[in-house]
């Protein structure tokens, strides 16, 4: 049993080491969570991959320092990658797998694991000040915030990776859409969502899709059929945010109610410190009624009316320009306006989390970072 303990403990400081960390906290629910989602020898294993993708090739050549047989590694990788507590590709005809945070990644996964005892570790670890503040502690987030399509001016360019039609019908490969697990464990809680009835808003492109599809994960559809899903995220006011890179791997369609994320973005007094958007929206006063429609709309409380005059107003501190309250404002008095200076999202998944890497926060940086948001500065 102690043995047991030892390898989580060791795969917790491995998961540590990546690009998102994994911290320790004084309950040791972290060690917990990792007996939901990993057994001993698939913990052993672990250690042996990182957030870059592993060739098979790689990982077999270490048979002789790990004592793993070829037969116990095909198996363990291929139960490993069924719980998705790590993913797969394919490159040039040759099969990959790589680590994944915890969010987002390992917990996505575990759609059909939403269990009482699972849930309680999960919300205990993620609520935790040393688990909140390494999440925050990258200077680029793993996702980012693009409009919806009715909020775009026409006079506006806008890059391919922050128009969703573009993204979908650019994609090479399949698109998957599955449940999202957001809805999914809210309803678990007997709270369900408020804002939609859609349950399949989590999509995934490309390499992503094929690998869920390998795992027979989620459902697979058209371009056709995704644009309409999205059409209707829109209509009900879900909030587009597909992964930081060029080449997209995943879209969320988010509501406030529900979303993880968007949660923790409401909570935040700045949440674009650590959020990227290359767009924010604006009041035209003359054309304003002061309806409420916006307020009531915004999934992250940038919006206000000004009561006296009766007049909305934008918290450019808090916008993150998803323009659900330009698609919804019924005087047309909301604009969006692209910033002057343009986010280009690394390019893909690989440069992602290198760049996330690179750019954490240290110990005098998280103390820091501790500070602003206790002084909500």
């Amino acid at each position: 049993m102690k043995k047991n303990i030892e390898v989580y403990k060791k795969l917790r400081k491995h998961l540590h080491n990546q690009s998102i960390g994994y911290p320790s906290t004084r309950s040791g629910v972290e060690i917990r969570l990792l007996k939901h989602f990993f057994t001993p020898e698939e913990a052993r294993l672990a250690l042996t991959l990182n957030y870059k993708p592993n060739s098979l090739e790689s990982i077999l050549e270490s048979i002789n320092t790990t004592g793993f047989t070829q037969e116990n590694i095909d198996q363990l990788l291929d139960s490993m990658l069924r719980k998705r507590v790590i993913e797969g590709m394919e490159k040039e005809g040759e099969k990959y797998v790589y680590l994944v945070p915890l969010i987002i990644g390992m917990y996505e996964g575990q759609l059909n694991k939403l269990i009482p005892e699972f849930l309680q570790d999960f919300e205990k670890y993620i609520s935790s000040t040393s688990f909140g503040l390494e999440f925050l502690s990258s200077e680029i987030s793993q996702m980012r915030t693009i409009p919806v399509r009715e909020s775009i001016p026409v006079e506006h360019h806008i890059s391919n990776y922050d128009h969703i039609t573009d993204i979908i019908q650019n994609t090479e490969g399949p698109i998957v859409v599955k449940p999202c697990i957001c809805r999914e464990r809210k309803s678990v809680h007997g709270e369900p969502c408020t804002q939609t009835k859609l349950k399949e808003t989590c999509f995934s492109f490309g390499e992503k899709a094929k690998y869920l599809i390998g795992i027979n994960t989620g459902r697979i559809i058209s371009k056709d059929e995704a644009l309409d899903i999205i059409r209707q995220c829109e209509t009900d006011g879900l909030v587009l945010q597909p992964s930081n890179n060029q080449k997209v791997e995943i879209v969320c369609a988010c509501c406030g109610c529900c979303c993880g994320m968007l949660s923790v973005q409401k909570m935040l007094p700045k949440p674009l410190d650590f959020w990227s958007s290359n767009y924010y929206s604006e009041v035209d006063t003359e054309k304003c009624t002061g309806c409420g429609k916006c307020e009531e709309r915004c999934p992250v409380n940038a919006v206000y009316v000004d009561t006296p005059v009766k007049t909305a107003r934008i918290n450019l501190l808090r916008c993150i320009g998803c323009g659900i309250c330009v698609a919804t404002c019924p005087s047309q008095a909301i604009s969006l306006c692209k910033k002057e200076y343009e986010t280009v999202p690394p390019i893909d998944r690989e440069d992602l989390y290198e760049s996330i890497k690179a750019n954490r926060k240290g110990t005098w940086g998280k103390i820091k970072l501790a500070a602003r948001i206790a002084l909500k500065r």
